[in-house]
């Protein structure tokens, strides 16, 4: 099932090789076949081709967690963080800041606020 769901997200990059959605859809069925090698090819090349394409940050980000690369994943939070406050994505900029208050050890309850 997973080897179709690729063919048919090839199949729409190949007619629309420009869309970052399609690029971060096939990164993150990667991840769910634990295909990490793919997965990070697929995120590095949204960073680099859709960089305000927020969403990306957070969950490469967190695969580089996974497999134990802590300052890689901060460095990919602090990108994402500047793209959230450029572009005025709130949400995005708190998930963000989350993370990587986590990933410092610098877990704040924003509740405390």
């Amino acid at each position: 099932m997973s080897t179709e769901r690729l063919e048919k997200l090839f199949n729409f990059l190949h007619t629309n090789s420009n869309d970052p959605f399609i690029l971060y859809a096939i990164a993150t069925e990667y991840v769910k076949q634990n295909d990490v090698k793919n997965a990070m090819e697929f995120y590095q090349q949204l960073v680099d081709q859709h960089p305000n394409y927020v969403g990306t940050y957070y969950h490469f980000g967190k695969l580089y967690e996974t497999i134990g690369e802590k300052e890689k994943a901060t460095i990919t939070y602090e990108k994402g963080i500047a793209v959230a406050k450029e572009i005025h994505d709130l949400h995005a900029l708190s998930e963000l800041q989350v993370v990587y208050n986590a990933i410092l050890g610098d877990d704040i309850d924003e509740d405390e606020y």
